[in-house]
């Protein structure tokens, strides 16, 4: 039983090796090193292709194209100095980690210089969504840069190369933030400029972080020194340049998560708790800092009684929301908040709706074949009608959206007709109204 138990175990230790051996595949170590180097220095064609990937991208996030975005982070070279700088730490190579570094630093200048430019040119000034979105930084921002980064060391490190460099550059956004530091400057906002260069440093570290972690999985031969002294002495450096990078980091990331962790249950408790079939939450806006947080809602509708909005404060400390301010605007208060700019817009939107539609309508029936006066000619021909009507119907379907029209001829008689009577009379007024669309009811 001790042998059987031992074969499985074997068998299973064997098939996790097979399929998530990093070794099998990986590139000649020396090809990787020098791949990694050539690919740290923006000079030349580097250089003009950065610049040109900015402004691409600048115009993207100005239209808020998001195919134009993608687009340029195709074409950006970013990644290589930053898995560079990665390599450098992982090999204690201080000559890479600098030449690394001051390669991004340029990268990073110039990309934010160019984007100032053009976003001080550009006749459109108004900040969109896709621009709003590099502002903020979130918990998802540190995974995506740190998976992505991991995805794209193993990338760089394999004789066959693929699609996940690309991938990577699209995944973890390089270009974007800064595009919109360049847009925070021109316009003069220093917030998304900070929120923006914030973002980009997250990015740069994790996936510097994650090409570190890979390159001593690999175990990648180390710098060593002939001279201990010297040895300890880079070692030294690039310790201390890892924990000044990275503790900042370690701290503004916990941020992020008590931020996220908050704005989640704030939206659960909104959710849950504002559920009312007269009231409606309209807007909500939520401030949080580590002395403080709140959760402004603006209501319209039926008003809250006071016993109400003491019973929904008394449950925040039920949804982790302990030591949160939370402010309710309705009535009074609600309407001095109201946008009356956008109810005017949207009133006139809805108007001009109406009157297109009245329009079309209109138009339709313009369209229409005039109904010819048939009465004489039926009175010959069917003696026995007593009266009848013919308009133009819409017939709507109760198990679709579908619509259609049609003519419906509607009759009363005298006296009882037979069916080959009123199958001639549907045949005579399909050929006398010169329509298929025709609907006849005959009581």
């Amino acid at each position: 039983m001790k042998e059987h138990e031992s074969g499985l175990g074997a068998y299973i230790r064997l098939f996790f090796q097979r399929r998530f051996n990093l070794h099998l595949d990986k590139a000649n170590e020396e090809e990787v090193v020098t791949a990694i180097k050539a690919n740290t220095v923006f000079v030349g064609p580097s250089l003009w292709t950065l610049i040109f990937a900015i402004f691409i991208a600048s115009i993207g996030l100005n239209v808020n194209s998001t195919a134009v975005i993608i687009g340029a982070m195709l074409i950006s070279p970013l990644m290589g100095p930053i898995i560079g700088i990665g390599l450098g730490i992982g090999t204690n190579d201080l000559a890479l980690v600098r030449q690394g570094g001051r390669n991004l630093l340029i990268a990073t200048l110039i990309s934010i210089a160019t984007s100032t430019l053009y976003f001080y040119i550009t006749p459109l000034h108004d900040a969109q969504s896709e621009l709003l979105a590099r502002t903020t930084p979130s918990i998802w921002d540190v995974f995506i840069a740190f998976v992505g980064g991991l995805a794209g060391a193993i990338a760089v490190t394999r004789k066959e190369k693929s699609n996940v460099i690309p991938g990577v550059a699209i995944a973890t956004a390089l270009m974007p933030p800064l595009c919109t530091a360049g847009f925070g400057l021109a316009s003069g906002n220093l917030l998304f400029f900070a929120g923006a260069i914030y973002l980009f440093f997250i990015n740069s570290l994790f996936i510097c972080i994650s090409t570190y972690l890979i390159v001593r999985f690999l175990k990648f031969n180390k710098k060593y020194f002939e001279d201990r002294n010297t040895e300890k002495k880079v070692s030294r450096y690039i310790l201390i340049t890892v924990l000044v990078t990275v503790l900042p980091s370690i701290y503004l990331a916990y941020g992020i998560v008590q931020k996220s962790i908050f704005e989640n249950s704030a939206q659960r408790f909104i959710r849950e708790e504002f559920n009312f079939s007269n009231t409606q939450v309209v807007n909500k806006s939520f401030k949080y800092s580590r002395n403080s947080k709140e959760i402004d809602l603006l209501l319209i509708g039926s008003e809250l009684p006071k016993s109400t909005v003491d019973s929904i404060r008394s449950k925040l400390s039920t949804y982790k929301l302990k030591g949160t301010e939370l402010i309710i605007r309705q009535g009074l208060d609600a309407r001095a908040n109201v946008d009356f700019s956008q109810i005017k817009a949207s009133i006139m939107e809805d108007v001009f709706n109406r009157d297109s539609l009245a329009k079309k309508v209109v138009s339709s029936n313009k369209n229409e074949k005039s109904i010819p006066d048939i009465r004489e000619e039926l009175r010959s021909l069917f003696p026995a009608i007593k009266s009848y009507s013919l308009a133009n119907t819409v017939i709507i379907n109760t198990d679709t959206l579908k619509r259609d029209t049609a003519l419906q001829f509607t009759a009363t008689f005298n006296a009882t007709m037979s069916d080959s009577d009123k199958n001639k009379m549907a045949k005579w007024l399909k050929a006398r109204l010169s329509t298929d669309k025709l609907k006849v009811v005959l009581e």
